[in-house]
């Protein structure tokens, strides 16, 4: 009964609310039955023929007059125009004229589909008269219009959208009244807005613009996202959206951060309330909704007042004078008490002054703020302009069941011009030396001390920004120089290793000549002994003519002849001193190639008891020199005789 009582009061309050509004627009310029939306700002606003975008009715008229400062003249931008044709816009049109009144001139008259709705038109003057008028027809949506004052020529309709835009940043100017019935938005900031919604509606929304006022929007397009949830602020209730290609939000002060409700930044001393609602439950268990528990998203029951009347408050202190730019509220979020207010009133004060109604833009009507359709939903609503002020209080107006709050200031620290820092002024000259300074003007003391400071953190950063590179350049360039010489010092090993004397049993062999196979061998080659697992070698026919050499001793054989020398081989002369006694085999064979190729060779042996000495004539040396005769030889003399890695035979002479 009493929640009845209340909400009956509200509607008729409401009523009047509504009836004022409309004064006033009669008051500013509009007329007539077939006046449709219409907001007429100081510099900007939007009006449409009556049921846009419907059919608009039979026979009505309205005209609507527009005035603004006497410096600016009026550009009109359309957002749709469809009114019917007709021979010389007789039965349907609108027209524009410069002027009010019985002097004014006309600009244009205006019907059909011919016309250009991207075309702008410009009155010659600040004062202007609309005037819309229709007759019998079948069908046409109307118009929708918007103005502004010429040095916003960049403005922009209701009904333009973000996918309109292909700029990746880009600033426009709204008019006022794009709160408009139709037309919709999905999302909120800061997540972003779907880019099919209207762009002003949604500037609205994110609290940049005012309805009343309109404004510049500084839009940023990027990627869109896959869910746009639904919110309510500033009277508009966003959709929920799906998938885009793209979204937009907008570039703000900043000055949008909590001012410490939900982070206890303000203490439960500095909130209060003119009533609490408390009471003992069947069980027995006290409830108390104190002020304390105003705090959003705090979890438990919120502030709520005992009485149900308009002389509830709940008030908070900030301390200190604060930039107030909006304000968050939820109910009771307690499912089975449906507590809420949905609609306030906003005061503010200063230490020592008188509390202050927030008012409607333009006019001296108290501003009713929309509260929440629900316990537990979030609304926001932004003060355009911003509040500044030390104490904030809320006064609920119309409620469910019991004014019920949960609540979040917007807002920052107000500028401060004495914390800025003074543009660096170039110093005069001194004049005299007697003048003494006047310290008490001097505001920006730690800039002073800072500023004596800076010359040598320049100096040291520089300093370090030369000889950092430098030593890592000379660190570098060493270990490259190490490296470099590394892989020159193991190159040149490799190269020498196949040179080298440490590899004795590296040995080359003369190509012998065996009795019988001369005539298959090349003149002046040699031939190595293919190596085996086993001790000894065989020659390539298989005959077995050669052992292996005893792996102590290194042998060294004929290198083959130069072209122009006899083709025999060159005898080889070992220091046999040098080696131990009894490593060497019982003979050891030299041998020679004649120079005819079919005759036989020669072969001579060797004593091995007899060294080699420097005084030892040609004729005892170890070695036979032919001597140009064919002498014969038995086949077994033909036999080469090599030291046997297998059995050490005690040296003998020929003889024996």
């Amino acid at each position: 009964m009493e929640a009845g009582t209340v909400r009956g009061k509200h509607t008729r309050k409401t009523g009047i609310f509504l009836c004022l509004i409309a004064t006033l627009s009669s008051a500013i310029g509009q007329k007539g039955d077939g006046c449709g939306h219409t907001v007429l700002g100081p510099e900007s606003g939007t009006f449409t023929s009556i049921n846009y975008p419907q059919t608009y009715p039979n026979n009505t008229v309205c005209e609507w007059e527009i005035r603004v400062h006497p410096s600016q003249r009026i550009i009109f931008k359309f957002g749709d125009f469809d009114i019917e044709n007709s021979t010389s816009c007789h039965l349907s049109y609108l027209r524009l004229y410069n002027g009010i009144g019985p002097g004014r001139r006309e600009i244009g008259k205006y019907c059909g589909p011919g016309f250009q709705r991207e075309r702008v038109i410009e009155s010659e003057s600040n004062e202007v008269t609309v005037q819309f008028m229709s007759g019998i027809h079948i069908s046409g949506r109307g118009f929708l219009v918007s103005y502004s004052t010429s040095n916003k020529s960049d403005l922009i309709t209701c009904l333009d959208k973000g996918s309109h835009f292909s700029e990746p940043e880009f600033s426009r100017y709204c008019p006022a009244g794009c709160l408009t019935p139709f037309g919709n938005i999905s999302g909120t900031i800061p997540l972003g807005y779907r880019d099919s919604s209207l762009l002003c509606m949604a500037g609205v929304h994110a609290g940049v613009v005012s309805h009343f006022l309109g404004g510049r929007i500084n839009v940023v397009i990027s990627k869109g996202i896959t869910y746009y949830e639904n919110t309510v602020a500033n009277n508009v209730s966003s959709k929920t959206g799906h998938l885009s290609r793209h979204l937009f939000t907008f570039k703000t002060n900043g000055c949008y951060g909590t001012l410490g409700m939900e982070s206890g930044v303000i203490r439960d001393g500095q909130i209060h309330a003119s009533s609490v609602l408390q009471w003992h439950d069947p069980s027995g268990q006290f409830h108390s909704w104190g002020p304390e528990r105003a705090r959003l998203k705090k979890p438990g029951s919120a502030w709520a007042a005992f009485h149900t009347d308009e002389a509830q408050w709940l008030q908070i202190d900030l301390k200190k004078e604060k930039k107030i730019t909006g304000i968050i509220t939820t109910g009771s979020t307690l499912g089975e008490y449906a507590f809420y207010v949905s609609a306030y009133r906003i005061f503010s004060r200063e230490d020592g002054e008188d509390w202050k109604v927030y008012k409607e833009a333009n006019t001296d009507l108290d501003k009713i703020f929309q509260g929440n359709a629900n316990n537990y939903q979030e609304v926001r609503n932004n003060f355009i302009p911003p509040i500044m002020a030390r104490y904030i209080q809320i006064n609920p107006v119309q409620w469910h069941q019991k004014a019920a709050l949960k609540v979040e200031l917007l807002g920052c620290q107000p500028f401060q011009p004495s914390l800025a820092r003074a543009p660096v002024q170039p110093r005069p000259p001194l004049l005299t030396t007697e003048i003494t300074p006047k310290l008490d003007k001097t505001t920006f003391t730690p800039d002073v001390k800072n500023n004596s400071v800076t010359p040598n953190i320049s100096k040291d950063v520089a300093l370090a920004a030369v000889l950092v590179p430098v030593l890592v350049m000379v660190l570098t360039a060493f270990i490259l120089v190490l490296v470099c010489g590394w892989h020159w010092r193991n190159r040149k090993k490799t190269v020498e290793a196949p040179y080298s004397l440490i590899y004795w049993n590296r040995t080359e062999y003369a190509q012998p000549l065996v009795a019988g196979v001369t005539g298959t061998l090349r003149q002046k080659s040699t031939f190595k002994p293919e190596e085996d697992s086993e001790a000894g070698y065989s020659d390539p026919d298989g005959n077995g003519h050669y052992d292996a050499p005893v792996p102590e001793i290194y042998h060294a054989y004929a290198e083959p002849l130069p072209a122009s020398s006899p083709e025999y081989a060159t005898p080889i002369i070992m220091e046999i001193s040098t080696h131990p006694t009894g490593t060497l085999g019982s003979v050891a064979a030299s041998t020679f190639k004649s120079s005819s190729s079919t005759g036989p060779s020669l072969a001579g042996n060797i004593n091995p008891s007899l060294p080699r000495t420097e005084g030892t004539p040609s004729g005892q040396t170890g070695y036979d020199t032919p001597k140009g005769k064919i002498i014969p030889v038995s086949a077994e003399e033909q036999v080469y005789q090599v030291p046997n890695s297998v059995s050490q035979i005690p040296a003998t002479s020929d003889a024996e």
